[in-house]
């Protein structure tokens, strides 16, 4: 029997103890976490328990990595350290996984595709939706050619008006100074999917969106900086964030009310909310991130995809519509069902679907339309799991890609293939790519010719911290 693979961590918040840490305590027999650096006193003491070592500061844990012997690390700092701490992992040899996004800036980007090149760091980035069985199961009827040629791919980023606010508002991905674009710290998911179904990178990409309504001018009249200084709007207000901490979460422990701090009684709660940025009027944060998007994606082979991301939506979840020659496919990632429509008469589903991919079960067929094309309905079960912060129904998070992500990192790290196919730097770069360019568009360049535009990018690695690696003008066409 292999030994658990030994684990540092290098941030305790949501994504380190919440999903990544979660997933550790629930397979003691695949991994144990040995060190764990945290700034906050409370997240470290509960992630670390009584058999990890605790450091106060990321570096003072890479400084003794070589005494603490863990056989890799998990880098789920805030983004602007993503860097920083992934650079310094590689220089100490060992493989890691590095929270997404990988870099919050483009010359950080090119800086760490640098740290690549000169030491072969081995880096799986958190792109954690590609390990879901909802997303595996879309993947492997594209890949299997049953949709024919792909025409368009649509993605329905519906963030959750709620979890925006949380998040994106009023947290840690609120200001692009402090963290990254909307269209990188909560899309990049989506970009790495639409890269991997569509097999390539795009030819052009053009974006719009703006940050529409999480303003000082829509603050209702007589708002205060915060809702619990007695809003006169509290009854009528979406964002109310009592409503939403105290009472809606009241029974929530895991993310996001750990955000609040250690003290999740009501009490600790309310002071929270009275002294901590979750209790901030929306319309009265130091949040720049757009949040509306709509982004359009054009590739070599003909194939367009749109991705839109909205603030404004009663979901928090994904839609999909894929269209091709031969068939279309309809997926909603919170139930896990998914839709296949094959227009041949010849037309079936794959193989590599039925039977053999975990947690993906047919759950109907039959026949639609004038001509009685076949159509079926599949529905993707993540693997159920326990403990605190699991998520909805006791699943883990992403629809189950947190924990398919940790089960094929711990399996590369014992196999020795961590920094190869799906666990690379490069599988995640063009995702990245995809993102700033996006957001380059969306800030007034226009339509950009992605190849050109990353040849040039690519070239900016050479340049230092603080460098402009903006491309030219002459790497965009102007939209008319």
């Amino acid at each position: 029997m292999t030994a658990p693979v030994r684990l540092a961590v290098l941030g305790a918040g949501g994504r380190g103890a919440d999903a990544y840490g979660r997933w550790v305590r629930t397979h003691p027999d695949r991994a144990r976490i040995v060190a764990v650096a945290d700034p906050d006193a409370a997240r470290l003491e509960a992630l670390a328990g009584t058999t990890a070592a605790r450091y106060a500061d990321w570096t003072g844990l890479v400084a003794e990595l070589g005494r603490l012997r863990p056989d890799a690390v998990i880098v789920a700092l805030p983004d602007a350290l993503h860097v920083a701490a992934a650079t310094a992992v590689a220089d100490a040899g060992l493989p890691m996984l590095l929270e997404k996004p990988a870099a919050p800036t483009l010359a950080a980007l090119t800086d760490l595709a640098g740290v690549v090149r000169r030491t072969g760091a081995r880096i799986a980035v958190g792109h954690v939706l590609r390990f879901a069985p909802f997303w595996r199961a879309v993947r492997a009827v594209v890949e299997a050619g049953a949709l024919g040629d792909l025409a368009t791919i649509e993605v329905r980023e519906n963030i959750g008006f709620w979890h925006f606010a949380h998040s994106f508002v009023r947290g840690n991905w609120r200001n692009t100074a402090e963290s990254s674009p909307m269209v990188l710290a909560k899309t990049c998911h989506d970009l790495d999917l639409i890269r991997w179904l569509a097999g390539s990178a795009p030819r052009t990409v053009a974006s719009e969106g703006s940050l529409l309504h999480f303003r000082p001018e829509n603050a209702p009249d007589g708002a205060p900086a915060r809702c619990t200084d007695g809003c006169p709007a509290a009854a009528d207000c979406p964002f109310y964030a009592p409503r939403y901490y105290l009472d809606a979460l009241r029974d929530v422990t895991g993310h996001p009310v750990t955000m609040l701090g250690g003290d999740l009684s009501p009490a600790g709660r309310l002071a929270a909310l009275r002294r901590g940025p979750y209790g901030r009027c929306v319309y009265h944060c130091d949040n720049d991130v757009a949040d509306h998007q709509q982004t359009l994606l054009r590739f070599p082979s003909g194939l367009t995809a749109t991705l839109t991301a909205s603030a404004f939506t009663a979901e928090n979840t994904r839609h999909l519509a894929i269209t091709g020659t031969r068939g279309q496919l309809h997926g909603h990632m919170e139930s896990g069902e998914i839709r296949v429509d094959l227009f041949s008469p010849s037309g079936r589903l794959p193989d590599a679907v039925l039977g053999s991919l975990p947690g993906v079960e047919l759950v109907e067929s039959g026949t639609d339309g004038p001509l009685g094309h076949a159509s079926h309905t599949l529905v993707a079960h993540p693997a159920p799991e326990s403990g605190p912060g699991s998520g909805p129904s006791g699943r883990g998070g992403h629809a189950g890609g947190d924990d398919g992500l940790m089960d094929a990192f711990c399996r590369a790290v014992v196999d020795g293939t961590v920094g190869s196919g799906e666990l690379s730097f490069a599988t995640a770069l063009d995702s990245h790519l995809m993102a700033f360019a996006a957001e380059w568009s969306r800030s007034g360049a226009g339509v950009v010719d992605f190849g050109r535009w990353s040849g040039a990018t690519s070239g900016s690695a050479s340049a230092g911290p603080g460098q402009d690696s903006t491309p030219q003008d002459s790497t965009v066409r102007r939209a008319r």
